[in-house]
């Protein structure tokens, strides 16, 4: 966005040109809009105050002291000594830097924040803003409460040489403290984000928001094309295209921001996890012994489990989570779209939830999912996501869902095994309860990866096996239409799982199956998390490690123990 007439935009009534679609825009409807175009929806640039007005809640913010930087260290000048460009820009916006770092709240959630403005010298990170934002994330750390960092910047401020690149070691320690600590960090990246603050602070933090179109990167486009003698795309380090190629968890409009923020701060601001319930509460149902399951034919819940009338993650989420919000990529270098995870609010307990989604309805629909085949993309985000709850202290809860792990020959390319293995190495050490539900196909080593942990759970129509029934047949039988017998031989029905100690628990489903009534079905699995988080959370994280550990260590193992008991002993079937 550009004014006509800058001198003018003090006065109303004014006009507006919007740089992206060239519309005029009368002045007080476009400040009404927080001067985002009414006709493209594109974001104009905001000093730091106004952004601060703009997220905090009325008369919440308090400054952050000054901390008094190196002035003009290497006595530079170009065209113009530095030091007479450091005192216009002063003059021109009021700031002493190139960032304005409060103490406020968000939604009435306790907040520090550092919002830079790209007015004063491009956002350019100088010895300054190294000195403010590590003081940000030092006042978050005395106080225990979330850092917000709001971006914008040119990169690296060269007036001031070699000390300005260290600015970006200084900030990430700062982040690291809070990481060490568990303190939660976000990051706002607005138009454009580049250079040394791009490769620092700007991209550690746990949840990466970004306004629509704004840029992020080290190098700039022009630079690159110069460089390689390539023609970009188009959209090239736009907030889409990194969302896209898992860089940024999610690109949210501007009006949308403040309700946005608060319902993650709520992560970093509540109470240590407790159980939900204080008192007696309805009993889960959940069923723990296999006399209490009827036998059936394994080949009919094969055909249930993969109903496609089956509530998939998304669903489940609306129904079991208050305030959920889906985040995205891996931050190497894609979202998988058959793998759903983020954090939302159980009974008002923070918890983190990662699944497998098939997709709704429709063929093109799963086929956009992958049929809930997740790439390594997609368990490298599921990865991420649990090494944010274990900072943040946050259960973990996964639904399971999938044929297997993705096929084709760019997972094999990407490091499909290595992404699997890496998710069961990690899932093995998780600091903090996991609870893993099966609510559907539980296929291979693709489901195992989400699976590890200290209590798993069957939908009573779910299934869990080494291989397709299909696929074991045309191995084994050496021919497809052998399917049923395989099903039968792989013993993979929710009583089987259970009287094998694969499963600690069976989840009973409505009359007719999950696929007939997603509410029902989503307050049985509601009711089964609830005692199950109640029994896990008080552990502390020694005994939820050594539990696990000696879970999946006696799989396989001949011992004393009949089989049935629901803690996974793992003796042959007989």
């Amino acid at each position: 966005m550009v004014p006509i007439d800058d001198s003018e935009i003090t006065r109303a009534p004014d006009w507006v040109r919007c740089e992206h679609c060239a519309a005029l825009i009368y002045g007080k409807r476009f400040r009404r809009a927080l001067r985002v175009c009414p006709d493209c929806g594109w974001p104009a640039r905001l000093t730091a105050h106004q952004r601060l007005d703009h997220l905090l809640d009325p008369a919440s913010a308090s400054p952050i002291p000054q901390v008094e930087a190196l002035h003009d260290p290497l006595d530079f000048a170009d065209t113009r000594p530095y030091a007479d460009r450091l005192a216009d820009a002063r003059a021109t916006t009021g700031l002493r830097e190139a960032v304005v770092c409060v103490q406020g709240r968000i939604e009435d959630r306790p907040v520090v924040v550092a919002t830079m403005d790209f007015q004063f010298l491009g956002g350019s990170l100088g010895c300054g803003v190294g000195a403010l934002i590590t003081e940000a994330a030092h006042t978050s750390l005395r106080h225990r409460i979330p850092l917000l960092l709001i971006t914008a910047s040119g990169g690296a401020r060269m007036q001031e040489g070699v000390l300005s690149l260290m600015q970006m070691a200084k900030t990430v320690q700062a982040l690291a403290e809070l990481d060490e600590a568990g303190i939660l960090t976000l990051s706002l990246v607005t138009d454009p984000t580049y250079g040394g603050v791009a490769a620092s602070f700007a991209t550690l933090a746990d949840v990466i928001l970004a306004e629509p179109g704004a840029r992020l990167g080290f190098a700039g486009p022009r630079v690159i094309e110069q460089t390689t003698g390539k023609r970009l795309p188009d959209d090239f380090q736009t907030a889409e295209f990194l969302l896209e190629h898992g860089m940024v968890d999610d690109v949210v409009p501007r009006s949308a921001l403040r309700a946005t923020l608060g319902r993650l701060l709520a992560l970093g601001s509540a109470e240590p996890p407790s159980p939900a319930n204080t008192g007696p509460g309805p009993p889960s149902g959940t069923l723990h012994h296999p006399e209490e399951l009827p036998e059936r034919d394994p080949w009919e819940t094969v055909r249930l489990a993969r109903h496609p009338g089956r509530p998939t993650i998304l669903d489940y989420a609306d129904h079991l989570l208050d305030d959920f919000h889906e985040l995205h990529g891996d931050r190497l270098a894609g979202d998988c779209s058959a793998i759903v995870g983020g954090p939302g609010l159980r009974c008002g307990r923070p918890v983190m939830l990662i699944g497998h989604h098939k997709g709704g309805p429709g063929l093109a629909e799963r086929q956009r999912h992958h049929f809930g085949m997740a790439t390594p993309a997609g368990y490298r985000k599921a990865a991420r996501l649990m090494r944010m709850a274990a900072k943040l202290r946050l259960p973990v809860v996964t639904l399971i869902d999938t044929p297997g792990a993705n096929p084709g020959p760019e997972s094999e390319q990407s490091g499909q095994a290595v992404a699997i293995a890496e998710n069961l190495r990690l899932m093995s050490r998780l600091p903090v309860p996991i609870v893993a539900v099966l609510i559907g196909e539980g296929g291979s080593g693709g489901a195992l990866a989400l699976a590890v942990a200290d209590r798993v759970l069957v939908s009573a129509n779910g299934m869990y096996s080494v291989i397709s029934p299909e696929g074991c047949a045309a191995i084994l039988w050496k021919e497809p239409e052998a399917a049923p017998t395989a099903a039968a031989a792989l013993r993979l029905d929710a009583r089987e799982l259970l009287r094998l100690g694969i499963v600690d628990g069976v989840i009973p489903e409505p009359p007719g199956g999950a696929h007939s009534d997603h509410t029902a079905a989503a307050a049985l699995i509601g009711a089964a998390l609830d005692a199950t988080l109640d029994e896990l959370v008080p552990w502390d994280s020694p005994r939820l490690l050594r539990e696990r550990r000696s879970r999946f260590h006696h799989f396989g193992v001949d011992t004393d123990l009949p089989l049935g008991t629901g803690i996974g002993t793992g003796r042959g079937a007989p």
